[in-house]
């Protein structure tokens, strides 16, 4: 399927991806799972100040890819947020994206999708992990560490602010 035809689906309620011109529908998120979304969110922003803008369930067009992805928590910079059009797409990824596990993700799926973002100007991909309490970042330079209850995940766009991975999880 191309961007184009993508565009043209009815707006039924349902929530799809684009994935390299391949339709997959999302499942509806759990409440668990909005839970952290709402909790990530929330700290970013506490951490974050006004250094850019925090949004859960964004959607964002990688051209090269014919891929629209649907990232749970994203940030980007304010300046790039407010030349998004109103009647159109972010293009290329966020800045950090952020893919909470659900039982519906495969690892491949999580794979691809941290390939297409890295690749695409995310500076970090995490994947947070509910199930064992973890928070996995990725960077372009392929390099990743995980992040485990006691510790600290820092936030590159607000020097000297972390996220203690125990407060995701409360």
């Amino acid at each position: 399927m191309t961007f184009a035809e993508f565009e043209k689906l009815p707006g039924d309620g349902r929530r799809y991806e684009l994935r390299q011109g391949e339709l997959v529908e999302m499942p509806p998120p759990k409440h668990g799972h909005k839970l952290i979304e709402r909790r990530l969110r929330r700290l970013i922003e506490n951490a974050g100040g006004q250094s850019g803008v925090v949004e859960t369930e964004v959607g964002f067009r990688i051209v090269e890819e014919d891929s629209y992805y649907i990232g749970d928590v994203v940030y980007t910079g304010t300046e790039r947020w407010d030349q998004i059009p109103a009647d159109g797409y972010m293009v290329d990824s966020p800045e950090l994206v952020i893919e909470v596990v659900s039982p519906s993700n495969t690892e491949r799926e999580m794979r691809d999708k941290r390939q297409a973002c890295l690749t695409h100007g995310a500076r970090e991909f995490w994947i947070v992990d509910p199930k064992h309490r973890e928070v996995e970042v990725a960077t372009p330079d392929g390099h990743a560490i995980t992040y485990r209850s006691g510790q600290q995940v820092p936030l590159f766009f607000s020097p000297g602010a972390t996220l203690t991975v125990d407060s995701i999880f409360e």
